[in-house]
């Protein structure tokens, strides 16, 4: 398949709020996230994010959807000694923001609070507003919320961008949930065969990240 045909089955997969998978690149995490359109996700797609995927769920919003909503980068403003020396293996800073659970949730942690949390983002990323914001969602919260880079992939090759960029390529909403597969025998992240061949057997399409870079920048 070509990076074009990989990138239009992945592009009309999302637009019909199916999941994606997307393996990054062997030299970065070398992992393969399950990646959904916030707007879709309901309490059976949390369900086979914590079953099949076995990571963190988190949503990844746009660069100017984080501004609007007054999100930080929680290394930026966490006040605490374990918050220096902010140094990763694979990237030059990490994308996570504040945890949120919507107000109307109960714990949060449910399939049912989680889904709902998350399709509530979509639609505050479709009309971001910072008082709205406050008054829908409490912070501390069960989703992890990621901000994207604000040229996505042109500045940063992560899932958190893959699923933003893929996001604006289907004309949804700037909100993309993403979750690391990994392999219940090692623990390991789940090795690019294996999550294709998941994908084979669910019926959802398999992407390498290479086959997007190019077609979303």
């Amino acid at each position: 398949m070509s990076r074009s045909e990989a990138k239009a089955d992945a592009v009309a997969a999302f637009a019909r709020g199916e999941p994606v998978l997307i393996h990054d690149a062997a030299d970065r995490e070398g992992e393969t996230d399950i990646v959904y359109p916030a707007a879709s996700v309901d309490a059976g797609a949390v369900a086979r994010m914590r079953n099949d995927a076995g990571g963190l769920v988190c949503l990844a919003l746009s660069d100017a959807v984080a501004d609007e909503l007054e999100l930080p980068f929680m290394q930026e403003v966490l006040e605490h000694p374990t918050a220096a020396d902010h140094e990763l293996g694979y990237d030059e800073r990490s994308s996570f923001s504040i945890t949120v659970n919507h107000r109307e949730t109960f714990t949060g942690i449910t399939d049912e609070d989680r889904a709902l949390t998350i399709r509530e983002l979509g639609a505050a990323a479709a009309d971001p507003d910072s008082e709205a914001f406050a008054a829908d969602f409490r912070s501390p919260g069960h989703v992890h919320l990621l901000r994207a880079a604000p040229d996505l992939l042109a500045d940063r090759e992560g899932h958190t961008e893959f699923g933003v960029a893929l996001a604006a390529a289907a004309d949804q909403p700037p909100a993309a949930v993403v979750c690391e597969m990994l392999d219940d025998e090692t623990g390991a992240a789940l090795s690019p065969a294996a999550a294709r061949s998941y994908a084979d057997r669910q019926g959802l399409v398999y992407v390498e990240g290479a086959s997007l870079v190019s077609a979303l920048r």
